[in-house]
């Protein structure tokens, strides 16, 4: 019988709290379920409740009985936020969060590269906010708590999928033995050492890195402002990299790369921490200041992914899907999209809205999103914690240039995590006129945000289906579009129309938003009434027009969800 421990993480700032474990004998009657999610992190929840948002019921499952252990991803990116958005809790990851803009990197005590990231008046959230990942964690837990088609479970280890001709049969084990469930699909989202990977035999593809990175989470009175602070080549760590990032609640993040050769065991002794520690806050002029230990860690930066998501009936996702090295936040935010753009996929599958190529879909462009984060990510961690002698030459040359050279500076740009643009998505309308316009978000592209008033911005208003954006001054849409939008309605598929820039409201649009000014049809490139924007219902471009009629929606529509 699987027995999660019922003792209360340590920690100095955060409360664990320990959950009852849902037990099998207070739920005799088990029905077939049409999704089971095995992990709660972070891709296991936003999966579940972008499936619910769609109508769709799961079953989330989690071995433990409390949250994770640790601040682990402390960085969140605008694009996660806005995916947070979606699910109900960028509130309170926004009121406790520590937002920041800048990313700095010193060399022998001198800062020889500051980075901007770029943020301005059409963006609610900002580039990056610091906040540990178990507030994060409980924000979604609360909000799956609150919604009735998640069915959360504490204390439920899953241990088996066996797989059937469109099912699949679970067996989870629980402080008072195992019982099975059989369901239509398994979300396997329980993390770099997926359970359910091995049990199947799949392999990663990618690289592995002999460097190792602790992670200490220390809780200090610094005066310095939150932003990210990197350092080459420091006199206490010769040839290694120390990263710092301020989190609430008066904590810390050190981490700084192990010397070849030491063992993650022999540097997280207490009296290596503590010398390090000590020797890091000296050098950044805080010589003998006090500070208490949270938690630590060790890992290694891999670069590695499944070459395909789906496999029958088990879907993988997050670090069960691909392990990703931590250099420009690239954990937790890769694995927001993973969940979002899987939960559409599926939910439309199991609503009949199309078939299951939609699914392959999803695969190829969240692998190849992977494969462009481990291509960038991997020149980060090359640089980070040289693999070679090769490497080291270049990474030093290039530390020693830049005391006086500007044009190397930039090589220190740490290629934070973006969103992956699905610019060759099958999906992407093939008869629009993407290629004619010339500025707004292109084929596969995420939205950009528009500030419609003080606190009131256009992705607010999207989100839970397809959304037609259609640039209009008329008072009406066209008949023949509304007759499109109607019959798309009445076969279940979601779609919401949004008319832009009439002063009155538009018949035939669920909201009209006036553009006084035009800002809205600049940004987006559009010139004249009639034209259009379709998007996903992860708000990714997958069709623009110049001029819209009904036959070439029709047409867009047919191909984002193939039958």
């Amino acid at each position: 019988m699987h027995q999660p421990t019922t003792e209360a993480r340590p920690s100095i700032y955060y409360n664990y709290q320990v959950f009852k474990p849902w037990l099998p004998s207070a739920h005799p009657a088990q029905d077939r379920k049409k999704v089971v999610i095995a992990g709660s992190g972070p891709a296991g929840m936003v999966a579940a409740l972008e499936l619910a948002r769609l109508g769709v019921p799961s079953v989330v499952v989690t071995a433990e009985l409390q949250v994770s252990q640790g601040s682990r991803a402390i960085v969140f990116t605008r694009r996660s936020m806005e995916i947070l958005q979606q699910v109900g809790v960028d509130a309170r990851m926004t009121e406790n969060g520590l937002p920041w803009l800048f990313g700095n990197s010193y060399y022998r005590g001198k800062r020889v590269f500051r980075m901007e990231s770029a943020r301005d008046a059409d963006d609610r959230f900002f580039p990056m906010i610091n906040i540990q990942q178990q507030y994060m964690e409980e924000y979604l837990i609360d909000a799956c708590a609150a919604n009735p088609l998640i069915d959360f479970r504490w204390g439920n280890k899953l241990v088996k999928v066996e797989q059937a001709d469109k099912l699949a049969y679970v067996t989870i084990d629980t402080p008072e033995g195992p019982y099975t469930l059989e369901t239509e699909w398994v979300v396997a989202a329980d993390g770099g050492r997926s359970s359910i990977r091995t049990a199947m035999d799949l392999q990663m593809e990618g690289a592995s890195y002999e460097g190792f990175f602790v992670i200490a989470d220390i809780r200090v009175d610094l005066p310095l402002p939150t932003e990210r602070l990197a350092f080459f080549d420091p006199e206490w760590n010769p040839g290694n990299t120390i990263l710092m990032h301020r989190e609430p609640h008066g904590i810390w993040r050190v981490d700084y790369q192990l010397p070849p050769g030491e063992t993650p065991e022999e540097a997280l002794k207490p009296e290596s921490l503590k010398k390090r520690i000590d020797a890091q806050l000296a050098m950044i002029g805080h010589a003998g200041i006090a500070w208490e230990m949270d938690w630590n860690s060790v890992y290694s930066a891999r670069t590695l992914t499944l070459p395909d998501y789906v496999h029958g009936r088990v879907i993988f996702t997050g670090d069960a899907a691909h392990l990703l090295p931590i250099f420009g936040v690239r954990g937790a935010n890769t694995a927001f999209q993973d969940a979002q753009s899987l939960a559409w996929h599926l939910a439309f599958v199991i609503k009949g809205l199309a078939s299951e190529k939609l699914l392959a879909n999803h695969s190829a462009e969240r692998v190849g999103a992977a494969r462009e984060i481990i291509d960038e990510a991997g020149k980060s961690t090359r640089f980070m914690a040289p693999p070679s002698r090769g490497f080291r030459l270049l990474r030093d040359a290039v530390l020693s240039l830049s005391l006086t050279e500007e044009f190397v500076r930039p090589l220190y740009h740490w290629r934070t995590s973006r969103p992956h643009e699905y610019t060759h998505s099958a999906l992407n309308s093939a008869g629009d006129d993407n290629a004619l316009f010339k500025s707004g978000p292109a084929h596969g592209a995420p939205p950009q945000n528009i500030r419609l008033a003080a606190n009131d911005f256009l992705l607010d208003h999207l989100g839970g289906g397809f959304d037609l954006l259609y640039f209009t001054d008329a008072a009406a849409m066209p008949d023949a579009l509304q007759k499109v939008v109607a019959d798309t309605r009445a076969r279940g598929v979601p779609l919401r129309v949004i008319a832009v820039g009439a002063a009155q409201p538009v018949a035939g649009a669920d909201l009209t938003l006036a553009d006084a000014d035009g800002h809205f049809r600049q940004r987006y490139g559009v010139l004249a009434s009639g034209a259009a924007y379709l998007m996903r219902p992860d708000q990714h471009v997958c069709a623009r027009w110049l001029t819209l009629d009904a036959t070439r929606l029709q047409a867009a529509l047919n191909i984002a969800l193939p039958q």
